[in-house]
């Protein structure tokens, strides 16, 4: 679909473009211009009243657990790169299976 740019107006999305898109009304949109090409992207949040009941039950278990591990120190990182954290992961899946093993023995 072609529009045509007027001087004093506003550069106006076509009704069915934006439905194509799903694009509705009140959505904010993030306009970035690359290499003379115009990209429109939704930005879309996670916004607390756009979380259902038991969304919002879910994320406050979820975050309170993860405070909760953060004051016992059950937590790792910050890693300087991806092989630290690579090392990491294994030496977290090998204490993990030696416990394991323990628990098989007894």
């Amino acid at each position: 679909m072609t529009v045509v740019v007027k001087a004093r107006t506003d550069l106006v999305v076509p009704a069915s473009v934006r439905r194509r898109a799903g694009i509705k009304t009140g959505d904010k949109l993030e306009f970035m211009v690359s290499g003379g090409v115009i990209h429109i992207v939704p930005k879309v949040s996670l916004a607390a009243q756009d979380l259902t009941a038991a969304q919002k039950r879910a994320v406050d278990r979820d975050l309170a657990k993860g405070l909760k591990d953060v004051a016992l120190g059950r937590m790792s990182g910050p890693f300087e790169n991806h092989r630290e954290f690579i090392e990491s992961l294994h030496q977290e899946a090998a204490k993990l299976s030696a416990r394991r093993k323990a628990r098989a023995v007894r």
